[in-house]
């Protein structure tokens, strides 16, 4: 059942609705589930459904809702490609090649907003290269609900860190080769583009958001910033490679 308000919405339900899914690799459409009305059940669900898979670790992605609202969602599973990466094939996967940033301090909320792109900067110790994968339980994504494809976690299904780049490429990535591959087949080749040109755009969006938690942003976090080739659909399992300015390489096996 749809709903336009959030009378009869349970958070915990639509996590565990999310986890059944999730376990049998089935999909429903929007209209059978019952909707969350605002950002706060959303991420009431997603909370759940976090809990529901246990995931622990610092790691988050930040995304933008189609009405302007800087959103976040844990990364999971997550892997270190120094340690292998192997995370399993659905029909429908998606793959994005992005930029993540480790924050070297904590970023705490402001009631002004006014944090600027040089403080975000000068907070990051690390930049790595990074590999996303994203599936839903949705039949249509997000493209009916945001809230509904937010409290699923974003889509996410899988990430996996790369190698340190310099930190100077956040300002450069717009100008810096990408090319990735997928088995034999060269799925992506050209200029790296994010879908605001600035990486830091949504991070920066989410750091002056008077209203999340306060134990956001703490020194360690890791946040992957959006994807730099566009979201490419994955026929079938093998092996991803992705270069950055023709030597920074990460590898990754979708079994």
């Amino acid at each position: 059942m749809t709903v336009s308000s959030g009378e009869e919405f349970d958070p915990r339900a639509l996590a565990a609705r999310f986890a059944s899914l999730e376990k049998s690799r089935k999909k429903a459409p929007t209209a059978d589930f019952t909707l969350p009305a605002t950002l706060r059940d959303a991420m009431d669900a997603q909370n759940f459904l976090v809990a529901e898979e246990r995931i622990s670790k610092p790691a988050w992605k930040v995304a933008m809702s189609p009405d302007g609202q800087a959103v976040t969602a844990p990364l999971h599973p997550y892997f270190e490609a120094s340690s292998g990466a192997s995370i399993a094939w659905q029909p429908g996967m998606k793959f994005e090649a992005e930029i993540a940033v480790r924050l070297g301090k904590d970023i705490p909320v402001r009631q002004d907003g006014s944090y600027t792109r040089p403080e975000m900067i000068e907070a990051i110790a690390e930049v790595h290269l990074g590999a996303e994968l994203l599936a839903s339980s949705i039949t249509e994504s997000g493209a009916v609900s945001f809230l509904l494809y937010l409290a699923e976690r974003i889509g996410n299904k899988g990430y996996v860190l790369g190698p340190v780049l310099p930190k100077g490429v956040i300002d450069t990535i717009g100008s810096t080769p990408l090319k990735v591959t997928h088995g034999a087949e060269v799925i992506y080749n050209g200029l790296a583009k994010h879908p605001k040109d600035d990486v830091l755009t949504w991070l920066l969006a989410y750091a002056n958001d008077k209203l999340r938690p306060h134990t956001s942003l703490k020194k360690g976090a890791l946040i992957t910033t959006g994807t730099l080739c566009g979201a490419i659909e994955l026929q079938g399992p093998g092996l991803i490679e992705i270069v950055h300015d023709g030597s920074t390489r990460l590898s990754l096996a979708i079994v």
